[in-house]
């Protein structure tokens, strides 16, 4: 298979790199590295993106963050950061990408624990995932030429303790190996429409 992997250069993003580059073609997308640029908050970009490559069999997200901070504080503009980029971008991938994704394809989309369990100060970010699960839902309901789409859902991954471990603060560490198992699933299984968790 082709598979294209946005935000492949990412904490999560390179393990599943190393994971399907044994057995398949991947490229890998990102604002700044990898195989080809794109912008996930640029609709332009991302048509950009799959015009070069034409057809791709596969498309994964792992890119997009969103913001952490006080309640109230927190502004419109502070709800964009992630709205434009891992809401709207990962909808955009979809959007646009189902007529480059081959007959019997697959989207695998990247929310995250904060949908069912918000940290605190997560407001956003929980937000942001509880929307692209329903978004993976409605469109598994939609997509033809039978192209499946899940959401690898990820609690807080044990790489990433360091970065994000205070704002979870009692939460356990989801296996890095899981996680990527999660992703092979969506891609190589035949499940459509799942809402993939691995909180632990």
């Amino acid at each position: 298979m082709k598979i294209l992997i946005v935000g492949g250069t990412g904490t999560i993003g390179k393990k599943i790199v190393e994971a399907f580059k044994t057995k398949h073609e991947v490229i890998i997308a990102g604002r700044n590295s990898g195989d080809i640029n794109v912008d996930l908050t640029d609709k332009t970009s991302i048509i950009k993106m799959y015009e070069e490559l034409k057809e791709v069999d596969a498309c994964i997200c792992t890119a997009g963050t969103g913001f952490y901070g006080d309640y109230y504080a927190m502004t419109e503009e502070d709800l964009m950061i992630g709205i434009k980029g891992k809401m709207l971008g990962q909808m955009n991938l979809v959007l646009i990408g189902k007529k480059y994704i081959s007959k019997e394809g697959s989207f695998t989309l990247t929310s995250g624990i904060a949908a069912e369990h918000p940290a605190k100060n997560g407001t956003a970010v929980a937000t942001i995932n509880g929307a692209i699960n329903s978004f993976v839902l409605a469109s598994a309901q939609e997509l033809k030429n039978d192209i499946k789409i899940n959401v690898v859902s990820p609690g807080l991954v044990e790489d990433s303790f360091e970065r994000y471990g205070d704002f979870f603060p009692g939460y356990n560490l989801a296996p890095m190996k899981k996680i990527v198992n999660a992703y092979i699933l969506s891609v190589e299984g035949a499940i459509n429409g799942k809402i993939l968790k691995v909180f632990s």
